[in-house]
């Protein structure tokens, strides 16, 4: 079953997401208009700057639709900036920032610093089989978690060691990190296999 992928177009690693999600079996299109956004099955949100990505959520009128697609059930991914635009809540954010929501966790903006500290470590993720090379720039964690959402990685060693990088709640996945710089694909097979399992 092929499932069609949207990948938010507006800022951030796009053609990297659209590479990715194709190399396992998706159909995967840049989605830009609400008329893309409601062609799609699942959508992903790319890294970059969440500040930016809200305002030009408003700019290209799209929040508002996109917020109603995931309160649908719509499946997201959402990495990076992504994974702060999916949180219920946001700790660091500037005046007025808002969040599409959807995930039961309380993100902190910018937690492992600025991007000089910007670092890779290997990871164990939950429902993928052996470690996961994670490339965090300027990246959140999570700092709470609600009863409805699930860890499924944290960082193993470090001085951010303990921390919350990856969470799962229904069909909805943010990472801190960023898969789709790496090569690596299989955060994308884990994210299409819950959309197929979401839409079938």
């Amino acid at each position: 079953m092929t499932v069609t992928v949207g990948v938010l177009a507006l800022q951030g690693d796009v053609r990297e997401h659209v590479h990715a999600l194709e190399s396992v079996g998706a159909h995967a299109v840049p989605v830009r208009r609400q008329r893309e956004l409601d062609t799609v099955d699942a959508l992903v949100i790319p890294g970059g700057e969440s500040t930016t990505i809200d305002k030009l959520l408003r700019a290209f009128e799209l929040f508002g639709p996109v917020q109603e697609r995931l309160r649908d059930g719509m499946p997201a991914y959402g990495s990076c900036a992504g994974m702060i635009l999916l949180a219920d809540r946001v700790l660091g954010g500037i005046e007025g920032q808002q969040t599409l929501g959807g995930i039961d966790v309380t993100v902190r903006r910018n937690a492992f610093g600025r991007q000089v500290e910007s670092f890779e470590t290997d990871l164990d993720i939950a429902g993928i089989d052996g470690p996961v090379h994670g490339v965090f720039i300027r990246a959140p964690w999570v700092e709470e978690v609600g009863p409805a959402a699930t860890v499924l990685a944290r960082v193993e060693s470090g001085p951010a060691a303990g921390r919350i990088v990856a969470v799962r709640q229904g069909p909805l996945l943010v990472t801190s990190f960023h898969p789709e710089v790496t090569g690596d694909t299989r955060v994308h097979q884990l994210f299409v296999e819950i959309v197929r399992d979401t839409v079938q």
